[in-house]
């Protein structure tokens, strides 16, 4: 492994795979699997997929929301977190891991999605690159399998060779994501860039002390 790719592999406040719920629970997920590196991010990719619930809602200020550990304890979060969680786990197997950012439109939201952002375009969305076979695939572990099935959407596979990105369409031929803008990738969760774009796009949803005010919702609900 070449020094440049170390700094893909270090446990962080956020990519948190010291702490002994991370590591219980990758090792739980990857009972039986094989020591491929590709079988290993394709297990923990459907596992974080599908174990944690999307929920946007649950959305906060507190850097501890966006840790791999927090994900666990709360079972259910948004992109970036439920990211995080894949890439966290991915670290402690030995498979560089960065966050990736980019701003989409979702074409499917609930009304109830819309009206609380003020818009159709999701801000800040997160996904992972995992460095796999020499290079780096995306996966996006966001929308958990039960939630797909609601939105008449295929859940979205990751074969650890191609990119996992959100479907352009849905069974049915109607446009679901659109890529509007990407940010990048990243060593480490850039907090303070996430929350000011959030901020910027949603100025509406923070009080004076620039806290997001709380919101209780389900999107599974919703839909």
């Amino acid at each position: 492994m070449s020094d440049s790719l170390d700094q893909y592999l270090v446990a962080t406040q956020f990519y948190d795979f010291d702490n002994e719920l991370v590591q219980q629970w990758a090792d739980r997920v990857l009972q039986g699997v094989s020591d491929d590196p590709i079988d290993i991010a394709k297990a923990l990719y459907l596992a974080a997929r599908d174990e944690v619930s999307y929920n946007p809602y649950v959305f906060s200020t507190n850097p501890k929301s966006l840790s791999a550990s927090h994900v666990l304890e709360a079972r259910e979060s948004y992109c970036i977190p439920k990211a995080v969680l894949l890439g966290a786990a991915a670290r402690y197997k030995g498979i560089p891991a960065r966050l990736g950012l980019a701003d989409v439109k979702n074409h499917l939201s609930s009304p109830r999605l819309i009206e609380f952002l003020r818009s159709d375009i999701f801000r800040m969305h997160g996904y992972i690159e995992l460095y796999l076979d020499g290079r780096w695939v995306k996966a996006t572990p966001a929308f958990n399998k039960r939630l797909c099935m609601i939105m008449k959407v295929e859940p979205l596979a990751f074969d650890g060779v191609n990119d996992s990105i959100f479907q352009p369409y849905t069974d049915d031929g109607a446009q679901h994501m659109e890529y509007v803008q990407e940010h990048g990738e990243f060593v480490d969760v850039p907090f303070e860039f996430i929350m000011e774009g959030i901020r910027t796009a949603y100025p509406h949803l923070f009080n004076p002390q620039a806290e997001v005010m709380p919101i209780s919702g389900d999107l599974e609900s919703e839909v």
